[in-house]
Formats: C-alpha cells, sequence, structure tokens
C-alpha cells in the first residue's frame, strides 16, 4: 500500500473508519531495540492501572482523535527513515480494527511490533494471527492473583495469564515487562511473578521503572523518593528462575 494513492481523505478509504489514534510519535530509537521506530497511540483501555503513564489515553473516545489515513501518510512519507512501527496505548487490542490496521503497515514494508497489557486473549489471538506482528511487548502488572491491585478490574489476572500463555506458544518474538513501584510492588511480588512466567515458558522478563510523568495518582508520582532498587542478589535470584531477566532504568 501507498498511502498517497488513497483515493479520498476519509478513514473509509483504507478500512477503519473507527480506528482512534490518540498520538502519534514519528521517531525513536529506545521502544524496540535495534530499529528506527515510530509510534501510533490507540485511545482507549479498559483497565484504570494506578501508575498509568498514558492515562489521557484511556478513555476510548477523547478530543483531537487523527484521522488513520492521516496516520498513513506520515508513515509513508518516513519509509526509507525509519524501519518500524510501533502500536501502543491505551491498549491497542481494546479497537477492533487493530487487526487491519497491522495488516496496512506491514504491507507498506515495516516491521511492526504491538504494545498490550492482555486484557482480552481472544482479540490478541486475532492480532497475532494477521502474521503482520514481528514482536510483542506484553504487560505483566503483579502476580496473577494481586492484578486488581494494580487494574483496579477484578479477575484481571486470569486473563492476563491465558494472554501470556497464548503470546508464548505463538512463537512471536516477545518480552514481558513489570512496572516496578515499591508503594504497590515489593520484592516478594517479583519473586512471585518470575516464578509463574517461569512455568508458562517464559524466557525473557523485564522490570522497568515507573514514571512520574502522566501518572494520574498523586501519591504515586510523590511517594518515589521510596527507594525503587533491585538489589544485586534479588537479580541474580531472578535470572536463575528466567535466564532472559532485565532491569531497565538507570535508577533501579
Amino acid at each position: 500500500m501507498n498511502a498517497d494513492s488513497l483515493p479520498t481523505d476519509s478513514a473509509e478509504a483504507v478500512g477503519c473508519p473507527r480506528l482512534r489514534v490518540g498520538g502519534f510519535e514519528p521517531l525513536t530509537t529506545i521502544e524496540w531495540d535495534g530499529h528506527l521506530s515510530a509510534v501510533v497511540f490507540l485511545q482507549g483501555c479498559p483497565w484504570r492501572c494506578r501508575y498509568c503513564h498514558n492515562s489521557e489515553l484511556t478513555p476510548l473516545t477523547a478530543p483531537g482523535v487523527t484521522p488513520w489515513v492521516d496516520i498513513l501518510r506520515r508513515l509513508d512519507a518516513r519509509l526509507g527513515f525509519i524501519d518500524a512501527v510501533i502500536f501502543s496505548g491505551g491498549e491497542p487490542t481494546a479497537q477492533s480494527e487493530l487487526p487491519l490496521a497491522l495488516r496496512q503497515v506491514a504491507e507498506m514494508g515495516f516491521k511492526v511490533a504491538l504494545h498490550t497489557n492482555g486484557y482480552d486473549p481472544a482479540r490478541l489471538d486475532v492480532a497475532l494471527d494477521t502474521g503482520a506482528v514481528d514482536f510483542v511487548a506484553m504487560d505483566i502488572k503483579a502476580p496473577f492473583a494481586d492484578y486488581a491491585l494494580i487494574t483496579q478490574v477484578p479477575a484481571s489476572g486470569v486473563a492476563a495469564r491465558d494472554s501470556a500463555r497464548l503470546l508464548i506458544s505463538s512463537g512471536i518474538p516477545h518480552e514481558f515487562r513489570t512496572t516496578f513501584h515499591p508503594a504497590l510492588l515489593q520484592h516478594q511480588h517479583l519473586r512471585q511473578i518470575a516464578r509463574e512466567l517461569a512455568d508458562l515458558g517464559a524466557s525473557r522478563w523485564v522490570v522497568q521503572l515507573f514514571r512520574a510523568e502522566g501518572c494520574p495518582v498523586r501519591w504515586l508520582r510523590e511517594s518515589i523518593a521510596l527507594p525503587a532498587t533491585v538489589p544485586d542478589p534479588l537479580r541474580s535470584e531472578l535470572r536463575a528462575i528466567i535466564p532472559g531477566f532485565d532491569v531497565r532504568g538507570d535508577d533501579l
């Protein structure tokens, strides 16, 4: 597909009239190792994670939504400058037109990555089944039994476990990511997450630093002065459980 050849300026022209794009980052070098990427932020998320740094993307409807056809044209203009596109959010799989959008971007010649929280295994399965996704980063919020402490949605850990199992079995390159805020998770929670992921067959897991920017909860923003560390002995312990364990962020 060449976006310049689209016949009209409407999203209907490319088959995604209801795709809600809440933001666009034309270039990032840190979101996908080894790739120069653009990021498409899709609107809407059914969870209400306390530390969310993109809380403005939580509502499915919001002012300033960008038509999908405009995003395609911007991506087309960047062919040769970037090699990949990341679909993030919000929660991308909350939008039913995501699979078509994934295929369209892949057909333009880009590598495609998907960021997801795995809230709905069936929707994730449809996205992965497009054959357009080259990499997936899935958030793991907490030990599965404790998910509601973060998401504020009962039984959300059940769906997350099923999605993690689905992702591992898909064969698509992926990593699991956990945001660590010491007021929400303790070191014993990290040990439990490691064991649960290992039991599912995970080989790559990253703990990353809480970001105060965009977080809607004031006390979480202010309490980050608490020591957010993963001591070397604990790192070794977690790496013994999942060899592909890593810590992301200079302050961790």
